[in-house]
């Protein structure tokens, strides 16, 4: 790894990690509505709902985590073909949406940040006294290679994270990069609760 690639490792990291601990919340704008008689029938006033983001919170998934896992790739000629250690996390956005950014480590660094929509815990087996649970995610974003080429290519994510305790979760997903070739790899890691 050159003195770029570390450069552009920790700009990313600097982001996130600013992101996460200051909490960002973005919340609509209500209009103001002049007050109307209370017996005009026609007069109806509905609560507005405002959208929240919160990073790091609890999404129908399950809570936010960062991991370690590996990456195995099915191309050694493309972006995501090699087989790397990765560095994973996933940071919950609201109740439906997490981000979920992973560095693959090798010669070189890629950098995975999908936006994902996350569906609720299903029990696959619950046997009464251990329950095996999983709960799916599918998104889309941006692949960054830091290579002497370093390219940003678009990137489709499709998973499963499940919780294996209060405090650990696995996860397993197939990430398909669109960078010049088409690349497909397989992700499995395991995360610690946050």
């Amino acid at each position: 790894m050159n003195f770029r690639q570390l450069k552009l490792a920790c700009s990313i990291a600097s982001i996130s990690a600013a992101i996460f601990a200051g909490g960002v919340k973005a919340q609509a704008q209500t209009p103001q509505i002049e007050a109307q008689p209370q017996n005009n029938p026609a007069y109806v006033q509905t609560p507005e709902k405002v959208a929240q983001f919160s990073p790091g919170t609890t999404t129908r998934s399950g809570p936010s985590y960062i991991g370690v896992g590996g990456f195995i790739g099915f191309d050694d000629n493309s972006t995501l073909g090699d087989s790397a250690f990765s560095v994973i996390s996933k940071i919950g956005l609201s109740r439906n949406f997490s981000i979920r950014p992973s560095a693959l480590i090798n010669d070189d660094v890629v950098f995975l940040v999908p936006l994902t929509i996350d569906f609720p815990v299903n029990d696959v087996a619950n046997t009464g006294t251990q329950r095996l649970s999983v709960a799916p995610y599918l998104g889309a974003g941006v692949s960054i290679n830091t290579d002497n080429d370093a390219d940003v290519g678009f990137l489709l994510t499709g998973g499963v994270d499940v919780p294996v305790s209060d405090k650990i979760t696995a996860t397993g997903g197939v990430n398909v990069g669109f960078s010049g070739d088409t690349s497909v790899g397989l992700l499995l890691g395991v995360g610690y609760n946050f």
